[in-house]
């Protein structure tokens, strides 16, 4: 059980971009905790700072200021080797990009992360069909890419990113290359995952409907935050 029952304290977190001609200031003393279990929305204008949130969030940026308290371990000057461990073994990713291997059946696609570990098995391969399961493509195992909709690859890439049990699923915009019937089947899943695995989930989206699907809320603009707390 994580300490105080967060999962994340993210404290004064500051990060600026120094092009050599300007310095732009992505996010401006941002400070705000997410609790176990929670599913979070951070919203906002294109160029508020949510994407860089994220990045920070899930250790694949450092910033310019300020820290980031995940599972009760300060996380930011951490070692990038220790960094790197801490992202394969706990957190989870999605992005609008589903990146799956073409030449991959769905079920191989979820479970190749298990091979980064060193995990590869028998195991990891019931487990890869469980979650395909769950996301509604039981039947679609043995289908490669090519073979499925935009919205039943982000289900496979949503499952692939939980096949090492992580703590948290952090979700950049990933309905944003989906059509209406497609993304809401995407969030119906996140939904899913959240209640019946208890992980917590933190998603990116500008469509202001995605909001029904929260429990919080995080409206940024110009790299503060503008609005917290009930969706």
């Amino acid at each position: 059980m994580v300490e105080n029952n967060l999962i994340y304290n993210v404290q004064q977190l500051s990060k600026v971009y120094d092009t050599g001609k300007v310095k732009i200031k992505a996010l401006d003393n941002i400070s705000f905790a997410v609790p176990e279990g929670d599913m979070l929305t951070i919203m906002g204008r294109s160029g508020s700072g949510k994407s860089t949130l994220l990045r920070q969030m899930g250790l694949l940026d450092r910033p310019t200021s300020g820290g980031i308290i995940f599972e009760a371990m300060e996380v930011t000057a951490l070692p990038e080797g220790d960094r790197t461990k801490l992202r394969l073994t706990s957190m989870g990713y999605v992005f609008q990009e589903y990146a799956l291997l073409g030449e991959l059946t769905a079920h191989q696609n979820v479970y190749l992360p298990g091979m980064v570990l060193g995990k590869m098995g028998s195991n990891y391969k019931q487990r890869a069909k469980e979650l395909l399961e769950l996301v509604g493509l039981g039947e679609r195992i043995g289908h490669y890419p090519k073979e499925l909709s935009g919205g039943e690859q982000q289900r496979v890439a949503i499952a692939r990113a939980l096949i090492n049990s992580p703590s948290v699923l952090l979700a950049d915009e990933p309905c944003a290359n989906l059509d209406t019937i497609s993304s809401k089947a995407v969030m119906e899943t996140l939904v899913k995952l959240n209640a019946q695995l208890k992980v917590t989930i933190i998603f990116i989206s500008h469509d202001p409907s995605d909001k029904q699907y929260a429990k919080s809320l995080i409206v940024l603009s110009d790299g503060r935050i503008a609005q917290e707390g009930n969706p």
